[in-house]
């Protein structure tokens, strides 16, 4: 029997008394959100992120406004969708610069994310607005003095412990120290000849030198589509602070690559695995998403945080999976599902790995990623590897069953299993009776799903990828031995010159001024 909250409760009353139950239900419903929201006091409330920073650049902007009532507790359900308004515009009225800001995402926990997006560098400043009702939201209205810098403006900084310092970066990044154990030193001759030699024909390699600021690139191997990815982020933190020099290469297909375990050579990669000696970057999807959030991506890591589903006791107590076929396990998630409907929902939506069984296991419906969120509990299984949708299920406020894996992703030395999310064993033999626990501890689970939602929310966001990056070049950059170098067949990747990238940068004037100095 598929489980339905309160189907075995009773049965429901008859007739006219049914009816009366039924719309006294719905009217409780409609006016919960509304009697939070008299609750609300505009002045009590509170508001701090980046986004206020104008030092802060990224290609969106963000802050988060916490909802409290008038005997100053912070709200722990939502308010409603409807209950802040932000206005942002010029300080400068006679500035006219497009700027995006969406309605504030409710986080459904009694805080709110709002996102904005610059299309061009305001001079002046910013005045930006919250009001509740009418009435000024904490210290609204807030300026940010100019200039504010737009994601295109090539205006780095050219002391990159003060953007460090401004970005809020950590002093330390556990996977990068780990990463870096493997290589005291970068020997560039050593691998500008080991790595293409050993490597060209695994997928697709691009090696990288940044020199003087300005980013070069040549290309190996025969699927070096995605270093449009890679192109794309090293741009961005170049136009954003001033990388130290440093040649290096980037393994853009999907498997870590380097399996030696002494005399091992440095390579970059989007994926690590226990087996390999791989340094880690932010995957390609998540560094993409971060650059084109609001823009040219629908799921980000800002925007699933306000499209989370229904609140955790509404939600289907069922886990839930969709994917495709890229790794056997996922098969026999589908079989389990088959047999114990209702514990798990899951199915394959897309064929290409076991096409030989597909009319045995069947083909499911695509559904929209948001929509997983109606489930309270989401199975993570690896695809090809890492399964790069764990960031996006850990920002739900759903429970995560994590699959144990020997690859990983960037942010992962961060989590604790049993603390941020649930193991599984990697065959899924405990599954079941992992889903069972948690619909039995309803009250842990929870807790869990809160405390990876917390993390999540701290260790992925935009700011932290960019520190992130620029630790790793910053670290391979002290370990080099040999000066980088443009090499004959490197091409210059340029950026953007074009109305888009129209700006005055202030601080490259006041670095031109001490250099007569």
């Amino acid at each position: 029997m598929v489980r339905e909250r309160g189907v075995d409760l009773a049965q429901p009353p008859q007739g006219g008394l049914f009816r009366k139950f039924v719309v006294l239900i719905v009217f409780i419903s409609v006016n919960f959100a509304a009697c939070v929201s008299e609750r609300v006091a505009p002045e009590r409330c509170l508001i701090w992120g980046p986004g206020l920073n104008p030092d802060v650049v990224l290609p969106v902007r963000y802050f988060v406004i916490q909802a409290v009532d008038s005997n100053g507790e912070k709200l722990t359900v939502s308010p409603g969708r409807d209950t802040f308004k932000v206005k942002i515009s010029p300080l400068d009225k006679k500035e006219h610069i497009r700027i995006h800001v969406p309605p504030p995402l409710d986080r459904q926990d009694g805080s709110f994310l709002v996102r904005y997006r610059l299309y061009g560098t305001v001079l002046n400043g910013l005045t930006v607005e919250v009001l509740h009702q009418d009435a000024a939201v904490a210290k609204s209205p807030y300026t940010i003095r100019g200039p504010v810098y737009h994601e295109y403006c090539d205006c780095p900084e050219h002391d990159a412990s003060v953007w460090q310092g401004v970005m809020q970066c950590p002093a330390e990044e556990p996977q990068v120290l780990a990463d870096f154990k493997s290589f005291p030193s970068v020997d560039l001759e050593r691998i500008r000849q080991e790595v293409p030699h050993r490597f060209v024909n695994r997928g697709g390699l691009i090696h990288y030198a940044i020199i003087d600021n300005k980013l070069y690139r040549r290309t190996l191997g025969k699927y070096t589509d995605f270093k449009m990815f890679s192109d794309e982020i090293l741009l961005s933190l170049t136009r954003k602070v001033r990388v130290p020099d440093v040649e290096f290469f980037i393994n853009v297909g999907d498997w870590p690559l380097e399996t030696r375990r002494s005399d091992a050579v440095p390579v970059l990669s989007w994926c690590g695995s226990t087996d390999t000696r791989d340094i880690v970057l932010p995957t390609y999807e998540v560094t993409h998403s971060t650059l084109e959030t609001m823009r040219g991506v629908t799921n980000d890591l800002l925007s699933v945080q306000g499209n989370t589903g229904p609140p955790w006791i509404n939600k289907t107590d069922r886990a839930f999976f969709r994917g495709r076929d890229s790794r056997e396990e996922r098969l026999h998630l589908v079989s389990l599902s088959k047999k114990n409907p209702e514990l798990l929902d899951a199915g394959i939506t897309g064929w290409f790995f076991f096409r030989d069984r597909e009319k045995h296991v069947g083909k499911a419906p695509l559904v929209g990623f948001f929509d997983f969120f109606k489930y309270k509990y989401q199975v993570n299984v690896d695809g090809t590897v890492a399964a790069y949708r764990f960031p996006y299920l850990m920002l739900g406020n759903s429970l995560v069953l994590k699959q144990d894996s020997q690859y990983y992703e960037f942010f992962y030395s961060h989590l604790k299993a049993g603390t941020h999310y649930i193991p599984v064993k990697r065959n899924l033999s405990d599954l079941l009776e992992k889903i069972e626990w948690a619909i039995q501890n309803d009250a842990e689970a929870r807790e869990i799903a809160r405390a990876g939602q917390s993390a999540a929310r701290e260790l992925l966001q935009p700011s932290r990828l960019y520190c992130y990056y620029y630790r790793v070049l910053q670290v391979y950059a002290e370990r080099q031995t040999g000066r980088p170098t443009r090499h004959a067949d490197m091409e210059l990747v340029s950026q953007l010159d074009d109305h888009t990238a129209k700006c005055t940068c202030e601080r490259k004037e006041e670095a031109n001024m001490k250099d007569e100095l």
